[in-house]
């Protein structure tokens, strides 16, 4: 438990949502060691990509306190900000699987929408001073060449985009209504420890360290940019100390790869292979997802206005996360669950038709 810090004190109380979660924990350790005089409070509902292994390093500072709870019970969520008196909120709890999302729509609109507008109209009925929603670059759709700012249209392709798209709304329109100080992030695909291994590069580097072969989504010609989390974590704190109410702040890097690139990468670090066809015979190809975006370029002039640029190199990041999985991978009891085979195309319509 944390010590007890008045509103008005030099110590903020901060609410980190989903704190026991990949780029969440991240956030926590960092504010932890950071701001000894804030108090952080992890509330988090401990679902299956959730492991409190991740904040093991702070777990026992006086200023660090954990909630299991969820976000989606409005009284639990009225009572918690009542009693916490919260400074600030950092909304990380989210369903963020996109192949799930596709079979499990209804789960991911109830968490991701109803959820945060649950927790926005409660942070906006306590006062507080922050409200930062975390949200994600997919809510901008595939592009090919056009490269998206903060005021590019949203048009999400998959169930998850699309419920964090609505999600956003729901937050913007508390400033736009009621002047609350609310900001919004759009990240660009995060990677490094702490990450449940169901997403490609943990996914990927867990196949490879347990012997089998990375699953490929139909040509694997689709691109993303990678950022590691420390980097996100800096644009985070950055946003906490700079960031101006009302804004949306893209967080991205230029770092782009195919995804077909990054699995031969990652087989040649991990099997050491040393000819084409030992990398391809760690590889398998299945159907594509019913839609899937080639890329989500974002320019992020605005953070860098702001002062903030990524530091961490794809060469350092990625040797970083292959030696964290080697010591790590059993942080989740289910873990070996996500080294199943993704659904094929077919399974995602047979979903959707049910």
């Amino acid at each position: 438990m944390g010590p007890v810090m008045a509103r008005g004190s030099s110590g903020k109380r901060v609410l980190v949502t989903g704190g026991a979660g990949f780029i969440a924990s991240h956030v926590i350790v960092s504010l932890i060691e950071d701001y000894p005089d804030y108090l952080i409070i992890n509330l988090d509902k401990l679902e299956y990509c959730a492991s409190l292994k991740n904040l093991e390093r702070i777990s026992e500072k006086p200023n660090y306190k954990f909630i299991k709870g969820d976000i989606c019970d409005s009284h639990f969520i009225k009572h918690l900000f009542e009693t916490e008196k919260i400074d600030i909120v950092l909304h990380f709890a989210a369903q963020t699987h996109v192949d799930l999302s596709f079979c499990h729509s209804f789960e991911f609109m109830y968490v991701n929408v109803y959820g945060t507008r649950i927790l926005v109209g409660a942070a906006y009925e306590a006062r507080v001073e922050k409200f930062v929603y975390i949200s994600t670059d997919e809510v901008y759709g595939s592009s090919l060449d056009e490269e998206f700012d903060e005021t590019s249209p949203k048009r999400p392709t998959n169930p998850y985009a699309s419920s964090k798209a609505a999600a956003e709304c729901f937050v913007q329109s508390y400033w736009e209504r009621y002047k609350f100080p609310v900001i919004i992030t759009r990240s660009s695909n995060v990677y490094g420890p702490h990450q449940y291994p169901e997403k490609v590069i943990p996914k990927f580097i867990s196949l490879l360290q347990h012997n089998r072969k990375c699953c490929i989504h139909g040509s694997g010609h689709q691109r993303r940019n990678f950022l590691y989390a420390t980097d996100v974590v800096d644009a985070v704190l950055m946003i906490l100390k700079e960031g101006k109410p009302g804004e949306i702040y893209n967080i991205g890097t230029n770092f782009e790869m195919s995804i077909a690139q990054l699995a031969k990468e990652l087989i040649q670090l991990i099997k050491k292979t040393s000819s084409e066809s030992e990398t391809e015979h760690w590889v398998d190809h299945v159907s594509d997802r019913p839609s899937n975006d080639l890329r989500y370029p974002m320019k992020s002039e605005k953070m860098h206005r702001l002062g903030w640029r990524p530091k961490v190199s794809w060469k350092e990041g990625i040797k970083k996360t292959i030696e964290w999985y080697e010591d790590n991978f059993c942080n989740w009891k289910n873990a070996k669950n996500a080294l199943e085979p993704f659904p094929v195309a077919e399974s995602f319509l047979q979903c959707n038709r049910q």
